[in-house]
């Protein structure tokens, strides 16, 4: 982050370019598409935003009537392409742009069949040892799973340091797609007196920060949904301002509804608070929200935020009233738990979350009829069987035979929902269910156990106090069974990707009071 004296000179200078009103431009412009055989010529129809404002273009592709103090930004239509620099799409224009800056290109060509995207949630990256690595872990992950037509970046790109914009951004740039930003509470600037001016950094970046993109598996609604109140405690807080409802509830009122709407923003919509504290989304936000959504009969959350990961349906009771449960998809963070844990043979921190979900991205694939499927995918992998990309698996290495079976083996299935079918068996015996607990991944419960014995720091910060995890499987382990080796399976039915298995072991031994007997 620029330190205070300067983003407030920042600040001073924009307000002389403001008050100036004539030096500001892209209140007027045009949009041209590129001919295959060709020259360029005017695009009529095409939408163009201030934020606030949705204007048409005009017979010769012209537009006019937008505000000059807002970044001006086209929504893509679908079928189209824009040209791009690194990852940024040129979809936008910052105020002080007039006359041909304000003109965008648009080439035809864009894919129909399958959109493959990419999401980040929480990079959060704070130096350039960090941004490090986002690249080695995380990107080349994401270059193994990809390619992608489009990439989401879900907030909290860096952890208050929009210096390291230009060094993530490079990493990100080597998947080769468009990506679409938006900001976190992490990507303010906190010297801000007002939410408006909380995102200057970021725009300075990425540009508007709330706005839509369309393509034709899907209309895409990125929106900044942190409220900065300075002074205030909490200082920020869920919610949207009445600027973004204008574009919002107008863009809404007249998008097509044949496809999949994916709203993508940082905030989870449903409210994380402890009893008896403030609420993290302000509920007359979303419930306003949810109205303009009701036209669209395919919707898909996706937030971030809680460095944790998991599956939502909201109803009525929230004010969702559609035919089926409005799908929120939480996601996991790609920085895991802030970087933190024990580092590997690379140097990279184990940044497994509090739920016990590791560190990763997810993807997500839309189909031509607007149904989609998503995935989780951890950012590192070994070679263990009980460790796959569905789900790690977490069993004790020996029990007593013929002792109580209060000993379970526990999955942590990583993209489980409350209604997913999770079965194990014990060798080549019959499928028996797990019953799904809500407490911590026993895996992490180790990690804790082992920094809290250690002599010295295990890494720059260790993981992170277990959690109750809202993915996790257990299933109680026979004890009756022969002396010796037992293989335990587990099989996951996953509502996107199909059956999915892992494999751990545990063994039975006697104990005769002197010690076990083999």
């Amino acid at each position: 982050m620029l330190p205070i004296h300067n983003r407030r000179v920042l600040w001073i200078a924009l307000g002389l370019l403001l008050s100036s009103g004539a030096t500001l431009a892209c209140d007027a412009g045009r949009v041209l598409g590129m001919q295959a055989d060709g020259p360029l010529v005017g695009l009529a129809g095409i939408r163009v935003s201030d934020g606030r404002r949705i204007v048409e273009t005009d017979a010769a592709g012209r537009y006019h009537g937008l505000s000059r103090a807002a970044p001006v930004f086209v929504i893509k239509p679908a079928g189209w392409t824009l040209p791009r620099a690194g990852a940024h799409p040129d979809f936008w224009r910052a105020p002080g742009r007039r006359g041909g800056a304000c003109t965008f290109t648009l080439q035809p060509g864009e894919a129909g069949g399958p959109l493959d995207v990419a999401v980040f949630a929480d990079p959060q990256t704070g130096t350039a040892e960090e941004v490090g690595h986002y690249d080695r872990a995380v990107v080349d992950a994401a270059r193994r799973a990809g390619p992608f037509q489009l990439g989401l970046m879900l907030g909290d790109v860096t952890n208050d340091v929009p210096a390291l914009y230009p060094l993530i951004d490079r990493a990100t740039a080597r998947l080769e797609s468009p990506w679409l930003h938006a900001p976190g509470n992490h990507d303010l600037d906190f010297d801000a007196t007002d939410d408006v001016g909380s995102t200057a950094s970021f725009r300075a970046a990425y540009g508007p920060e709330t706005y839509a993109w369309e393509t034709p598996q899907a209309n895409i609604l990125v929106l900044d949904n942190v409220i900065w109140q300075p002074d205030t405690r909490p200082a920020y807080v869920g919610g949207l301002r009445e600027d973004q409802f204008a574009f919002i509830e107008t863009y809404l009122a007249s998008a097509p509804v044949d496809r999949l709407l994916v709203v993508a923003a940082h905030v989870p919509w449903f409210d994380t608070a402890a009893e008896g504290a403030p609420e993290t989304m302000r509920s007359a936000d979303r419930a306003r929200l949810f109205a303009a959504l009701q036209r669209h009969p395919r919707v898909l959350l996706l937030t971030g935020h809680r460095h944790t990961q998991q599956h939502v349906r909201h109803g009525a009771a929230i004010g969702w009233h559609g035919a089926t449960p409005l799908h929120e998809y939480n996601v996991g963070a790609v920085s895991g738990a802030f970087w933190s844990g024990a580092p590997d043979a690379a140097g990279i921190p184990d940044a497994t979350m509090a739920d016990g979900t590791p560190n990763g991205f997810a993807t997500l694939r839309i189909e031509a009829d607007g149904g989609y499927r998503l995935a989780w995918h951890p950012a590192r992998m070994s070679d263990d069987p009980a460790t796959t990309q569905a789900m790690a698996l977490h069993a004790p290495r020996v029990l007593r035979q013929g002792a109580y079976p209060a000993w379970g083996v526990y999955a942590n299935v990583y993209m489980g929902q409350p209604d997913t079918r999770v079965e194990f068996r014990v060798g080549e015996g019959a499928w028996a269910p797990m019953r799904r607990v809500e407490r911590a991944d026993p895996r992490l419960l180790l990690e804790n156990a082992r920094d809290d014995l250690a002599d010295a720091l295990r890494g720059r910060d260790r993981s992170p106090e277990a959690v109750p995890s809202m993915h996790l499987w257990r299933g109680a382990l026979p004890t009756d069974r022969a002396i010796g080796e037992h293989a335990v399976e587990v099989r996951v039915f996953d509502a996107w990707q199909g059956e999915q298995r892992a494999r751990t072991m545990y063994r039975l031994d006697r104990f005769d009071g002197a010690g076990p007997a083999r």
